[in-house]
């Protein structure tokens, strides 16, 4: 890719961002306890990672209930609110755009993650298989653990949850963020409602495809009013193909995926949010999105398109070039490179990933990794 693309100056909403370049929610677990606040260490990561024309927070529950692995960060409470104007005062000293991910991981926890040790929430009470949460065995220690039976939720508490993302929305705008992105992917509780696989619900949450997308629309539309849909974006991970040990963790497999996303895609463009934001399997040999779904999903929506999942600069490339996306996201490689678009700008070469640091702990591995000494 030549600098001229992914280092032009776009519009993303009221905002004027400096390249193309995002970096895209990246879990790592290292709010301070007990309460789960964005701490000191959380806002020197962000900060120096700035040089990003758009910033998306790693994934924060909007409810105690929405958490589905420890350490994880909330932005429910007033301390939680007040740990996240570091961050973002941090990110705007900088000159930096970042908006706020809203999560709800629904049927993805664990007891012992959920108030009074409660069953998950979910669209109906099925078990999530194939993946595993973190829970924690001690201050700092933890293991791995099949997630818990979920209850199923009644028609009052779905909406009342769609108040709690409302909520959680405005408690982003207290906590000084640009704007804010719900996570409607990865298996996660918007996704959990919008497959077949797990919502069986006989309400007008679920049965046809757009019962199934209501509570979609319901949240898009009560985030929008809170924050103003110029503001916002969406994510999903819409997959194609893969196999049943992905399927749960990475997103949920449609019958026909095609017409299940591009019917949310037209709830996005309906409303007018900012942008949409495509989040692709990123393992070994993961297959790509189908270019005429690219193609269809540019037509239908007229906002900013966000692409990640192992981007190179070839690929990147040919996707902006073909005007199927107008940013993209570099995860993993942002995680070790602090320094990721100067890095890009001058094919300098990149730092390794230490896999082992990836999740919780201290600095190491978090805020370490060094800068490109030219």
């Amino acid at each position: 890719m030549t600098k001229s693309e992914l280092f032009n100056a776009t519009q993303l909403g009221p905002y004027t961002l400096k390249n193309r370049i995002v970096l895209p929610p990246l879990t790592r677990s290292r709010s301070s306890q007990p309460g789960n606040i964005t701490n000191d260490l959380m806002a020197t990561y962000y900060r120096q990672r700035s040089g990003a024309g758009f910033m998306v927070t790693e994934g924060t529950q909007i409810e105690p209930r929405g958490q589905g692995y420890a350490w994880t960060p909330g932005i429910h409470s007033p301390e939680q609110i007040q740990g996240w104007r570091k961050v973002t005062d941090a990110v705007h000293a900088e000159g930096g755009v970042i908006f706020a991910q809203l999560w709800h991981v629904g049927r993805v926890s664990h007891t012992s993650l959920q108030p009074r040790g409660e069953a998950p929430i979910a669209p109906s009470a099925i078990r999530a298989d194939n993946v595993k949460v973190f829970i924690e065995t001690g201050p700092g220690t933890g293991v791995l653990a099949e997630p818990s039976l979920p209850r199923a939720l009644s028609t009052k508490e779905v909406k009342e949850l769609v108040k709690l993302y409302a909520q959680a929305a405005q408690n982003a705008l207290d906590a000084g963020f640009d704007g804010v992105e719900l996570h409607c992917a990865n298996g996660y509780l918007v996704n959990q409602f919008i497959s077949t696989h797990t919502n069986q619900r006989d309400d007008e949450y679920g049965g046809s495809l757009q019962n199934r997308l209501r509570f979609l629309r319901e949240i898009t539309l009560a985030v929008a009013d809170v924050v103003g849909k110029d503001r916002m974006g969406v994510r999903f991970s819409p997959l194609f193909e893969t196999t049943d040990e992905n399927r749960v963790y990475l997103g949920l497999v449609e019958e026909d995926p095609h017409q299940t996303y591009i019917e949310a895609v037209k709830i996005l463009e309906e409303v007018g949010i900012a942008y949409l934001s495509l989040a692709e399997a990123d393992w070994e040999n993961a297959p790509e999105l189908p270019d005429t779904f690219r193609e269809e999903v540019r037509k239908t929506f007229s906002g900013k398109i966000i692409y990640a999942g192992k981007y190179t600069a070839e690929r990147a490339s040919r996707v902006i070039n073909a005007g199927w996306g107008d940013l993209i996201a570099f995860g993993r490689p942002f995680i070790a490179n602090p320094d990721l678009p100067a890095r890009l700008a001058n094919n300098w070469p990149l730092n390794p990933v230490d896999p082992s640091s990836m999740f919780g702990g201290t600095e190491k591995g978090y805020i370490d990794y060094p800068a490109y000494q030219p």
